[in-house]
């Protein structure tokens, strides 16, 4: 009598086993590597040597959107920053220019570091059974090897910034190599993929010169910034999951796809009023004009309002012609109301900052009097002191 509970324990847990999906060791994958792989005969992996492509492949250098979509965060905060610092645009274009190249290094590297999780998952997704390391072009000691270079790569154009840069880079590498666990443990992994691929919006005040530690306003803009990217991230990656939700469920991999399919549009649409109310936010943080506030409202309503609405989440070419294409149109046109506000309130703002009040009254003065030729060269001069 004393075994009976112990018995029942084990029964259950039998049960238990028998209801999870049925994944082959890593030794038996060999059986279903598949045979029906063909080099790309068009687009720029056509140009490569065959050694070359499944590399390029692993990065996805084929698929930009990924890296759009990390560059985009960096991009709104220098934007952000350079508002907010009066920065000379070459600079701004400088810093873009160096977040630009760290998204396409780091997010090559958490796609190679995604398929080394997912190397005994990955053959049984229709979409991604032709990876390299699924397909077995590469080996998983040559794909870490090759991560190791992709860091190091990150770490040297880390360097180009500010020293304070590397201080608040470095800690996204955790949540980089995070993610793929999180999608076995949660049905939320898009939260965590959000915090690493939003890592962005620290970075762009730091690089333009801005410390954090001691200025709260700053603080308060870049919270704001960071968690509207955090709701953009988990809401187009949950379109993004709406691509393997059959297979997910297959290998039991987790995700806001299918723990909120009945729902998924409102969940959109919540995140999408999220995001755009916490974007406003950052900007009347740093006393944005109303060409941000506008601008970049109606933008971010419009483009996610038309992909929610648009989007045919039961069919696997149209969420990733939307999320493709996505990228571009809220991360654009947030990027033009933030390069607006540089271009009209920054510049204004540097003019009158550095002009010195007594001289800037006497220019007042003369234009109002009709003598402003004689006033604008007393500015001048005045400015020139400064």
């Amino acid at each position: 009598m004393a075994f009976k509970p112990w018995c029942r324990g084990l029964e259950q847990s039998r049960r238990f086993r028998d209801t999870r999906p049925s994944i082959p060791p890593d030794k038996s994958t060999s059986a279903i590597v598949p045979t029906d792989y063909r080099k790309p005969t068009t687009g720029l992996l056509s140009y490569f040597p065959d050694s070359w492509v499944p590399y390029a492949e692993l990065t996805r250098l084929d698929k930009p959107a990924g890296t759009y979509y990390l560059f985009f965060p960096c991009l709104f905060s220098t934007l952000m920053a350079a508002s907010y610092t009066h920065a000379p645009p070459l600079a701004v274009l400088e810093t873009s220019m160096l977040f630009l190249t760290g998204a396409f290094i780091m997010r090559g590297a958490g796609c190679t570091i995604n398929d080394l999780w997912d190397k005994n998952l990955d053959p049984f997704v229709a979409r991604t059974r032709l990876r390299p390391i699924a397909r077995r072009a590469i080996t998983p000691f040559k794909a870490l090897t090759f991560t190791g270079f992709q860091l190091l790569s990150g770490l040297l154009l880390l360097l180009q910034f500010p020293t304070s840069c590397l201080f608040y880079g470095i800690p996204s590498l955790f949540l980089v190599a995070t993610y793929p666990l999180a999608k076995r443990v949660t049905h939320y992994p898009q939260f965590v993929l959000g915090l690493a691929f939003s890592w962005g919006a620290f970075m762009g005040f730091p690089a333009l010169g801005v410390d954090l530690l001691s200025d709260s306003t700053a603080v308060k803009a870049v919270m704001a910034l960071y968690s509207s990217c955090i709701s953009w991230t988990v809401l187009y990656d949950m379109i993004y999951a709406h691509m393997d939700i059959k297979d997910d469920v297959k290998v039991g991999i987790k995700s806001m796809a299918l723990r909120h399919a009945a729902d998924t549009k409102a969940v959109l649409s919540g995140l999408a009023v999220v995001q755009t109310g916490l974007l406003v936010t950052a900007g009347w943080m740093i006393s944005a004009s109303p060409v941000f506030l506008i601008s970049t409202t109606a933008s971010t309503v419009a483009t996610l309002g038309l992909m929610i609405w648009k989007v045919k989440l039961q069919e696997v070419s149209n969420c990733w012609w939307w999320f493709k294409y996505g990228a571009w149109f809220t991360g654009g046109g947030i990027s033009l109301g933030l390069l607006a506000e540089y271009g009209t309130q920054g510049s204004h703002k540097e003019a009158v900052i550095q002009t010195p009040p007594s001289a800037l009254k006497e220019l007042v003065l003369g234009y109002r009097t009709g003598t402003w030729p004689a006033a604008l060269t007393t500015w001048s001069v005045s400015s020139k002191k400064t």
